[in-house]
Parts: structure tokens; sequence; C-alpha cells
């Protein structure tokens, strides 16, 4: 029984792990947070008290791609302070674009992290 979304991790040898902590906690809006002792390095990253990225050490060796093909598309967050969003993307030079869902309203600002993921920061009408 599935009872909710708790986190995913993204792989990657140390200068682009610490790439995208900066990127996700600078301008996703995440923080670093408590972390398990693994034998590994790495960061989790928090919003709401909740640790929803984990970032893993690859070896320089280890092929992030592997040749596999990959469905992954973006990574959606919850999220308030649309003009806020949109003032610090601009301000950091991110390429961005936004859509809005038909009928709901919900305004979504859609850009990709330092390797190549998408992002989708998602804010319900409401708080527009």
């Amino acid at each position: 029984m599935i009872l909710g979304f708790s986190h995913y991790n993204l792989r990657a040898p140390r200068p682009l792990l610490d790439e995208l902590k900066d990127f996700y906690c600078e301008v996703v809006g995440l923080s670093i947070g408590a972390r398990p002792p693994f034998r590994s390095f790495g960061y989790w990253l928090y919003a709401g008290g909740e640790a929803l990225l984990h970032l893993s050490e690859a070896a320089l060796h280890e092929n992030r791609i592997s040749g596999a093909v990959s469905s992954f598309d973006h990574v959606a967050f919850k999220c308030a302070g649309l003009k806020q969003a949109e003032g610090r993307l601009a301000t950091l030079g991110i390429d961005y674009r936004i859509s809005v869902v038909p009928q709901s309203g919900q305004v979504q600002i859609f850009f990709k992290d330092p390797a190549g993921n998408g992002i989708e920061l998602n804010f319900a009408p409401e708080s527009v």
C-alpha cells in the first residue's frame, strides 16, 4: 500500500553533486539537513521538514547515463511565492517557461538543473 511520496535521488560525481546541492538550495529553495552516516558521501535536501531530495556521490569513472533509456522527465514541487520564484530565476539567468493548467488555473514554472533534470514549480491559483 502506497502512503505517499518519500524522496528522489540523484547520483553524480562530487563536482556535479556540489553544483546540484548549491542549485537546489539557492534556486529551488531546499535546505541541507541531517543525513545518516552512509559509507558514500552525499546530501539530503529538505522542504517542510521532509528530506525530498537525496544527492549521492558517484565515482568519477561511473557513467551517470550508462546508455540506459530513461523515461524520467521532471520532478514537481508544491510552492508559494510565484513572483519571488520568477524573480529569482530571472536574476540568476536561468531559462524557464510558465504554463497554466486548464480548468484548475494552477501555474507551473519549468526549468532544468545543472545535470539537465527537469524541475517543475507548482503554484495553486489562490497562492498566485
